[in-house]
């Protein structure tokens, strides 16, 4: 089958970089996963992997509360907030970033 069409893409550098260090270690060029993915794609007539929502814990899944466990956590929260106990979106996300840099 004669290879011909290019097939230019828009992907986050930091992702691309990433799974070029894989597929290095793999022995597999970028072209050829993207080849592997859409084969499977046809043969399966799907995408060859699992799509889902994920769930989120039951501790923190208000549709799995009742009431009372709702407003429980509601009152603590609240508290924390008056009381101080918090942190800005933006440093925790940085401290995650800093934990898992060389994940």
């Amino acid at each position: 089958m004669e290879k011909s069409t290019t097939l230019n893409l828009r992907i986050n550098p930091e992702i691309k970089e990433n799974a070029e260090k894989v597929l290095s270690q793999l022995g597999v060029s970028m072209s050829s996963a993207v080849n592997m993915f859409l084969n499977q794609v046809i043969l399966t007539e799907s995408i060859p992997f699992p799509i889902a929502l994920s769930q989120a814990p039951s501790r923190v899944n208000m549709d799995t509360m009742n009431q009372e466990e709702l407003n429980t956590k509601l009152e603590r929260s609240l508290d924390d907030a008056l009381s101080g106990q918090t942190l800005y979106a933006k440093e925790v996300l940085q401290e995650f970033k800093n934990q898992h840099k060389d994940d």
